[in-house]
């Protein structure tokens, strides 16, 4: 049985959830390694940690996105936006499927 574009979409969040979930742990093991003795080393160490923790940061911020998509699913809120509550186009949930609002809210100046 083919699946529904709602359950493709759910799978299309689950399977990133998880991406994103390996790719912040390797982040943290990287950054929780120590330092090179060498301070030359320990500078651009350092340089990359800031990188690293940026990285960590910004997918944490998508892991709660795709966290709060999900629950929308559950509850039947899903497509709705969050900001006018009128209806999320098909083709902005099909490119950004953890999208929260419509696009006028998205590029709203009030927003």
């Amino acid at each position: 049985m083919d699946q529904t574009w709602p359950e493709k979409l759910r799978d299309r969040l689950v399977q990133h959830k998880a991406e994103l979930t390996e790719r912040i742990g390797k982040i943290k093991a990287d950054v929780a390694r120590g330092l090179d003795p060498d301070s030359k080393e320990r500078l651009a160490q350092l340089g990359n940690r800031d990188v690293l923790n940026a990285l960590a940061d910004e997918g944490a911020n998508e892991l709660a996105q795709i966290n709060a998509a999900l629950r929308r699913m559950d509850d039947g809120t899903y497509g709705i936006c969050t900001s006018c509550g009128e209806e999320i186009d098909k083709q902005r949930l099909d490119a950004r499927p953890y999208a929260a609002t419509c696009i006028r809210c998205a590029t709203s100046d009030t927003h």
